[in-house]
């Protein structure tokens, strides 16, 4: 029983992808046959496949962006269940941290998802040019439009003289060996470069301390060195198809990270200055303090102030009749004599002049 048989269908898929770009390729003028077009082809293959996980790119773009920002809290579970082995409180930890990933709306999955669906169709591949022998040979049934005699073709086209369907440990020649070790070795170059880019220079500080960014820095190793011992267990042809693939996801994510950074990363830093120079260029002052202009509108009307209300009067007490209030008696002064002895003290015939003298106050009633 084959346990690869469910890639049959991916088979057949990849199987016309290559034929339609070769037969592209011939139409722009490459000859037919053996020769480049058929290793162009699977770059045609790379090229496809990564556009149609474009929307899947951008979702791990948002995944990356979702974990790194939650990192802080997920520190403070951590902190908050650290060195506590039984059972509640590790199914308490397991809840918080699942309720953190509703909450900012991502997963550690979702990061690796485009990665994750590549894979069947590396493995197609993979399948694919392994079977090109037997199926120029006969003894092998077609797959899809690959026949006897296009497996032949494909089997036959080189990379600087490395044949498509050659492995490292299957040959014997030098200069495949050297093609394939060169090969190998770009693999895996291409590899540890997309991850730094991806992991260095589009995450926040405070993203890069943790458990987790230790992981990740332990995997930014790990995958190039177990891409270097399988290499050589790979055709040509796979060789090709990820080293291509790797270039494709280093240009996104450069021009992703570049217009797009992830808050507080380096390369958000790098995009600000970049943006204040082009500013300075155009002369174009920032003010130190933003202007904030206020909506035009009606004009606010003063608005009214309650005066204050006088205190109550306690119960029992009545309001004072003026008659009741005693009043003093005001002095008497003397109006001045004239100079020629006219004055008189009638207050009736004084003039102001002469400074007639002022009435006599009512004198105080007697009760």
């Amino acid at each position: 029983m084959d346990f690869f048989a469910f890639l049959a269908p991916i088979e057949w898929v990849v199987a016309w992808i290559m034929y339609l770009c070769h037969q592209g390729l011939v139409f722009l003028g490459f000859s037919d046959g053996p020769g480049p077009a058929w290793v162009l082809s699977i770059v045609g293959l790379v090229i496809i496949i990564r556009i149609l996980l474009i929307p899947l790119f951008f979702k791990q773009i948002k995944a990356s962006r979702g974990m790194q920002m939650l990192q802080p809290e997920m520190q403070a579970i951590q902190k908050k269940y650290k060195g506590k082995t039984d059972p509640a409180s590790r199914e308490a930890m397991s809840r918080e941290t699942m309720d953190l990933y509703r909450k900012h709306g991502t997963n550690p999955f979702a990061s690796c998802m485009p990665i994750l669906l590549q894979s069947p169709i590396f493995f197609a591949l993979f399948r694919v040019l392994n079977g090109l022998v037997p199926i120029s040979n006969g003894t092998d049934d077609p797959i899809g439009p690959i026949n006897s005699a296009v497996a032949s073709d494909i089997e036959s086209s080189s990379v600087f003289g490395a044949q498509l369907s050659d492995v490292f440990l299957r040959t014997d020649d030098l200069q495949t060996k050297i093609v394939i070790a060169v090969l190998i070795v770009a693999m895996c170059a291409t590899t540890f470069f997309t991850q730094r880019q991806l992991t260095m220079k589009n995450m926040p500080k405070a993203a890069l301390e943790g458990p987790m960014a230790s992981t990740q820095k332990m995997m930014l190793y790990v995958f190039p060195f177990i891409f270097a011992v399988s290499g050589v267990n790979f055709p040509v042809g796979v060789l090709v198809y990820w080293t291509t693939t790797n270039l494709w996801s280093m240009g996104q994510q450069f021009y992703t990270i570049r217009r797009m950074p992830a808050p507080g990363s380096e390369a958000e830093r790098l995009l600000k200055e970049r943006q204040a120079r082009k500013r300075a260029a155009k002369g174009v002052v920032e003010d130190a303090t933003p202007v904030i202009e206020q909506p035009r509108g009606q004009r606010q009307q003063p608005k009214r102030k309650d005066r204050q209300k006088a205190a109550p009067r306690p119960v029992g007490t009545t309001t004072p009749n003026v008659d009741d209030v005693p009043v003093e008696d005001a002095p008497v002064e003397d109006a001045p004599k004239a100079a020629d002895g006219s004055g008189t003290n009638d207050g009736a015939k004084g003039s102001p002049a002469t400074g007639a003298s002022k009435p006599a106050p009512k004198k105080k009633k007697q009760k």
